[in-house]
């Protein structure tokens, strides 16, 4: 009896976190798709900057990314 009491916790733990996974928000996460700027010149250290390029390409965003500092303008695939 002592072994079956910590079996049948150990059992109803792992149920819970099941159950719980299953019942979490269904968020449909949108994929972002990079493109690197033509228009940015130089290394980025600014991200205000690069999204401010970025825009006048036509994209609602960028960031600076990589060793090398480079602008990637993002838009929702």
């Amino acid at each position: 009896m002592a072994r079956s009491v910590p079996l049948v916790s150990t059992i109803f733990v792992l149920l819970l976190l099941l159950v719980a996974t299953e019942m979490g928000p269904m968020v449909a996460e949108a994929r972002t798709c990079e493109s690197q700027s033509h228009r940015f010149k130089g290394s980025c250290f600014s991200r205000t900057n690069c999204a401010n390029v970025c825009r006048t390409e036509g994209f609602p965003g960028g960031h600076c990314r990589g060793f090398r500092r480079r602008c990637f303008c993002t838009r929702p695939c």
